[in-house]
């Protein structure tokens, strides 16, 4: 993938193929259903995250029928993405839905929001733990539970301070007190809400931006407002598009150096971001997931104990 390419010349470590077949180990298998409308961005910032952990990982991308790329080269989603469809009869480790540029719809009113339901009920039975990013974080809650999003005055853009509500959660293991992470996004949900459902847990928020990770089911899912997994540069591409379009758009706060879109972003949020990804990777999969990916259905709504 060129995703891949890229993170080479970033000195980030892939193994190829025939190496990893030559490791006595059974590899993680990750679904990732993106949404996104630049394809490529999105899997190396994914592919980033996932890469700074020893474990070897396997990673599918996956797309829906009823929704045609845009922004992306029909040949690469035929070379790199398998159907839903393709992979509906498999079990994965985990899988990772992302954000969608949709928020002003109605959930009903998005033209691939029935299959997407189908990408979602079928993660109950065939994935261990789930990663619901932005979008996808409001579309599972509505889908699982009936939450409602909010619209936004304006949009929620930037890098924000939050805190940690529940310091023994494994998904935190490192965490400092207080951490940063991006925000981009016209919608939000409420901690109220949340708290009206004895199944969710909220994780962690932001005196600025809000609820930002939800547990589901005790770790089978989380639900993430934010986008820990964004690059430096991927909020300032995301401001300097709208700002050509002549769009309504301020600077995302708390990201430039003085506040000045001239100058550089300052990086707040990637240690987190990677530490977030690991401890996801290697708690709620490789310490969870069964050896045999057939079982994985037989896990059904537990609760993962870590007395570790």
């Amino acid at each position: 993938m060129p995703a891949i390419e890229l993170l080479k010349k970033e000195n980030i470590f892939v193994i190829s193929q025939l190496r990893a077949k030559t490791q006595d180990i059974r590899p993680l298998k990750v679904a990732v259903l993106n949404l996104m409308p630049l394809k490529i961005a999105t899997e190396t910032d994914l592919i980033r995250v996932m890469s700074n952990t020893p474990l070897q990982i396997e990673v599918d991308f996956v797309s829906l029928s009823s929704h045609e790329s845009k922004n992306t080269p029909a040949e690469h989603m035929k070379a790199f993405y398998k159907s839903f469809d393709e992979i509906s009869k498999s079990n994965y480790d985990g899988l990772i839905v992302t954000g969608a540029p949709v928020e002003n719809l109605n959930f009903e009113d998005v033209n691939y929001w029935d299959e997407v339901c189908q990408v979602f009920d079928w993660a109950h039975h065939h994935v261990t733990s789930s990663f619901y990013i932005c979008w996808a974080a409001q579309a599972a809650l509505y889908r699982f539970y009936g939450v409602p999003k909010h619209p936004l005055p304006e949009k929620m853009f930037g890098v924000f301070r939050h805190t940690i509500l529940d310091r023994n959660c494994p998904l935190f293991r490192g965490f400092d007190d207080e951490y940063y992470a991006p925000h981009s996004r016209h919608t939000e949900i409420r901690a109220e809400d949340i708290a009206k459902h004895e199944d969710l847990k909220l994780l962690s928020t932001s005196d600025e931006s809000g609820v930002y990770i939800v547990q589901g089911r005790g770790g089978r899912e989380f639900y993430v407002t934010g986008h820990s997994e964004y690059a430096l540069y991927t909020l300032h591409n995301e401001y300097s598009r709208d700002a050509s379009k002549g769009l309504p758009i301020q600077p995302p706060r708390h990201y430039y150096r003085q506040d000045d879109p001239l100058q550089k972003p300052i990086s707040r949020w990637t240690g987190h971001g990677n530490l977030l990804f690991n401890n996801w990777i290697n708690y709620y999969l490789y310490q969870s997931t069964p050896f045999k990916l057939e079982d994985i259905d037989k896990l059904g709504d537990i609760y993962f104990d870590f007395d570790l």
